[in-house]
């Protein structure tokens, strides 16, 4: 290959294009971002970057001096794959010719109908998006967060640690019962009434108000909540429409891959937050929209992507991803979503420090750690040496 293009300018991109490096690609690198930024740490922008503790050139993830030979093309997004001409039209109308592609284009925030252009009101995934939202925490007030996921639970936990007077609204049971389970996301959700913040769970929200000079959540029960800030963190969808035509295979909105990030057109590989990579755990096509799949995955799938499909990928490392709310470092490894029991193995939920472990049919395929890092750790070792054998993990 004499070129490659990286479309994506995030976590996932910037991995994927430190892995041609450093696994001998020599050739022409282009790196595309539809933001003007060089590629930034996200998960700072609903905690310390909102409170001021972490500034904008701290979030870099370049190293000091970090040269990739790379032409960086930002400020513009993809708008077509052409897989015959092996181009990637842009917005600008230029168009980036490249034997290989990567995609790495990430997914953009869900928003309530009608809520765009509304004072006050806030989704969160760019840097850009952060900026907003901390101008208008700092002037305090009345904030309201919908959405039980993790963006959702750490602005909740930063805003009331500011000060704020902060109302959190769920559709489901509690906070974060997705990706924990009922029994132990009621657990870990406690944290929030410890804190003063009022949960309002098992309603949807019809939408946000606009009338007088602050916006109000509309829940579906005909409830108003009157509002300074609203946060909106209902998920993200994919950024995969510019690829409507090219032949390149979707699979519930992301891109389908194989478990090595191969997509259905030879030369081009997904990773990050819009690709659905085949997972055996599951015998189905899943997007992993954590950190460390982002930072792990596009490894596997340059080796893919340069070898033509020959390289080994080895099994899947467990899923990790973790969260920080109100000084609680919250950990979670493996599979919750397979488990059919959970135990608390360590500590106890009601001093807000425990370990947990999700099992199925007696095998541990999960762990749940809440300020137990040291112990969580061994646990996560555990599960990954079962994953490598082979085993349920």
């Amino acid at each position: 290959m004499k070129t490659v293009a990286v479309v994506g300018a995030s976590l996932a991109g910037l991995f994927a294009a430190r892995s041609l490096r450093k696994q001998g690609y020599d050739g022409r690198l282009v790196v595309i971002g539809e933001e003007t930024q060089r590629p930034y740490d996200r998960p700072p922008l609903s905690k310390e970057f909102l409170t001021g503790k972490v500034d904008e050139d701290e979030l870099a993830l370049e190293a000091d001096g970090e040269d990739l030979d790379a032409e960086w093309v930002l400020g513009t997004r993809a708008v077509g794959l052409e897989t015959r001409e092996r181009a990637i039209r842009l917005a600008d109308d230029r168009a980036v010719h490249a034997d290989g592609v990567v995609i790495a284009t990430g997914a953009a925030a869900r928003r309530l109908p009608g809520s765009d252009g509304l004072p006050g009101v806030h989704v969160l995934r760019t840097l850009d998006d952060a900026r907003g939202l901390r101008d208008d925490l700092t002037r305090g007030g009345r904030l309201v967060v919908v959405g039980g996921g993790f963006v959702g639970a750490e602005v909740a936990s930063t805003a009331a640690v500011m000060g704020l007077d902060v109302t959190f609204v769920v559709a489901g049971p509690t906070p974060l019962a997705g990706p924990l389970g009922p029994e132990m996301a009621a657990a870990v959700s406690e944290l929030h009434a410890d804190h003063g913040v009022r949960l309002v769970c098992g309603v949807g929200v019809r939408g946000v108000s606009g009338k007088g000079a602050s916006p109000a959540v509309v829940l579906d029960d005909g409830r108003s909540l009157p509002a300074d800030i609203v946060v909106v963190g209902i998920g993200a969808n994919p950024c995969t429409d510019w690829l409507e035509g090219s032949g390149v295979a979707l699979d519930n909105g992301g891109v389908r891959c194989g478990a090595d990030g191969i997509t259905s057109v030879p030369g081009v590989v997904a990773v990050g937050d819009c690709a659905a990579w085949y997972d055996p755990a599951f015998g189905t096509h899943r997007r992993v929209e954590h950190w460390t799949g982002a930072k792990e995955r596009p490894a596997v799938a340059v080796a893919a992507l340069l070898s033509g499909g020959t390289a080994p990928s080895g099994p899947p490392r467990p899923h990790y991803f973790w969260s920080d709310q109100y000084g609680v470092k919250i950990q979670v490894a493996g599979h919750a979503a397979r488990a059919d029991s959970v135990t608390v193995e360590d500590g106890s939920p009601a001093d807000r420090s425990f370990l947990a472990v999700y099992r199925r049919a007696g095998e541990p395929v999960a762990v749940l750690g809440v300020d137990r890092t040291k112990l969580f750790t061994r646990w996560r070792r555990q599960l990954a040496t079962a994953a490598a054998q082979g085993g349920t993990a």
